[in-house]
């Protein structure tokens, strides 16, 4: 065995020698270069800002009498009655607590069916790549719902629900529009780098099988996206509740519009009350969404 293993190598001729590969040269100075660079614009913000004529950084001690005042406001030290001891106000609060519920859910709602209607047109491979029609057909359907993405997505809720207050009444279902606009554009961007990323080789086997554009959709595209969409769609859930306070002061609707008026009024004991029942609410659907993206995986 070793006789013919020895011949057969003599036949073979010398082993070809290893191409060594192209190694990328360590340069751990480039990291301390940034850092330094960050630190000096860093640096030199502050500077901007402290050496401007009308700082508006007042003295620290100012600072801590302002914010021990302010605290002190807040938990009712002054106040016989404060918010937090009302059965009334806990009612209150708890009312808008659902209506921002709602506004969210309906506003993710709402984005993940604009996503999902507009995510195979802004997928580069189903529309001009391998699964796509191309042409010219192909190019606009894609440039059209990238676009589309891009401006929804680029435009702010508050600036969309100022918008929307014109056209709808100021309420809940304004509030969700707005949220909705804005989360289509960044739930249908997700959707086509998750269509872009999927394993050809299902759909290589439905087109060998002469399926359609819609069989493909359905039957190769969407089992493997769906997992990976709902977890986005929940992951931003939380993101549509967090921005529902800020929407509520425009459109009127759940705990923002009672943060508008309270802090208008100086209610503190009030504004404290709206905080935490909001806290509450981001705590409490942080882990419904927990819970449901396990069931999702």
């Amino acid at each position: 065995m070793s006789t013919t293993t020895s011949l057969e190598q003599a036949h073979a001729g010398p082993a070809p020698a290893p191409v060594p590969g192209r190694r990328r040269r360590r340069t751990p100075w480039r990291g301390w270069v940034a850092a330094v660079v960050g630190a000096a614009l860093v640096v030199a913000a502050w500077a901007t800002v402290l050496s401007a004529e009308a700082s508006p950084l007042p003295p620290l001690p100012e600072i801590a009498e302002r914010a021990a005042g302010f605290a002190g406001d807040l938990l009712g030290v002054a106040d016989p009655t404060p918010a937090y001891r009302d059965a009334g106000s806990w009612s209150r609060v708890g009312g808008l607590a659902v209506d921002t519920v709602v506004m969210s859910v309906l506003a993710t709602g709402l984005a993940g069916l604009g996503a999902l209607a507009t995510v195979a047109g802004a997928s580069r491979s189903l529309t001009v790549g391998e699964f796509g029609p191309g042409g010219p057909l192909g190019w606009a359907v894609h440039l059209l719902s990238r676009g589309l993405h891009t401006v929804t997505r680029s435009v702010p809720e508050v600036v969309w629900a100022l918008l929307v207050v014109f056209t709808l009444q100021p309420g809940v279902l304004a509030g969700a529009v707005a949220l909705a606009l804005h989360e289509v554009g960044v739930l249908g961007r997700l959707g086509a780098d998750v269509a872009d990323s999927l394993d050809r080789g299902p759909l290589r086997a439905l087109r060998a099988t002469g399926a359609g554009r819609t069989a493909l959709l359905l039957y190769g595209v969407l089992p493997q996206a769906l997992p990976q969409l709902v977890t986005f769609l929940l992951y931003r859930w939380e993101v549509v509740l967090r921005a529902s306070i800020v929407v509520g002061f425009i459109t009127g609707a759940g705990l923002g519009f009672a943060l508008r008026l309270d802090l208008a009024f100086r209610r503190w004991t009030d504004v404290a009350l709206v905080l935490l029942t909001y806290v509450l609410l981001v705590w409490a659907v942080d882990l419904a969404s927990s819970l449901l993206r396990r069931l999702a995986r």
